[in-house]
């Protein structure tokens, strides 16, 4: 697996294509330049209400509103072409892989996960914020989920996007909605433990994904 490293405008990274005719798969590790509010592919940007000095982006993969703040969160994209033997035709199950690997990674530096291996999880917040519900090959921390991945398909590839936070607060990514101050207060207590962090060990966990890619 080749491995690349980005730092760029947010738009500028998720706008990258899916190179055509990889040979292997590529993992992407970016920083973003700030703090952003990036919106599922099937949400309307208009929802968004960024505080000053934060970008607002839309992504082409599924799932809700995601913050990203690089000081707290580890931002990993997995690119994967039909001819890898990591991929699948089966998108249910097609991220499993993807959700061990951070799981055996997470076990290296002392962290015991789960990888969720059902279909997607039906929550009344899970359309909106990303991280309100489990999907197939997420890892989860004492039930709490803690790797989310997205994903896009297209006919050069897969591509999965990973995030992982040093903790989680619903704050983050609700009150830069536009929502009324009661669905706002409901939302943040919906949400406040159905997820989780790692604490401090963001550098740990990045050397030690990277690892578990190279040799899987």
């Amino acid at each position: 697996m080749q491995i690349h490293r980005f730092t760029e405008p947010v738009a500028t990274f998720l706008e990258r294509p899916i190179p055509s005719g990889l040979s292997e798969a590529e993992a992407w590790f970016f920083e973003a330049p700030g703090p952003v509010l990036v919106m599922g592919s099937a949400q309307d940007v208009a929802l968004a209400e960024a505080a000053p000095g934060m970008d607002v982006a839309r992504r082409r993969s599924g799932g809700g509103a995601v913050f990203v703040d690089p000081a707290r969160s580890l931002w990993l994209d997995v690119i994967v072409p039909p001819t890898d033997p990591r991929w699948s035709d089966d998108v249910r199950t097609s991220s499993h892989w993807l959700g061990r690997a951070w799981a055996e990674a997470l076990r290296s530096i002392g962290i015991e996960g789960e990888v969720y291996d059902e279909g997607l999880e039906k929550t009344p917040w899970g359309r909106l914020v990303c991280f309100g519900a489990n999907g197939p090959g997420e890892v989860l921390i004492a039930g709490r989920k803690t790797v989310g991945i997205a994903q896009r398909r297209t006919r050069d590839g897969a591509r999965f996007q990973c995030i992982v936070y040093d903790r989680w607060d619903p704050h983050d990514v609700v009150d830069h909605l536009v929502l009324t101050e009661v669905e706002r207060a409901a939302i943040s207590a919906d949400l406040a433990e159905v997820a989780g962090g790692v604490g401090d060990r963001l550098g740990e966990l990045r050397d030690a994904i990277t690892r578990r890619l190279l040799v899987d």
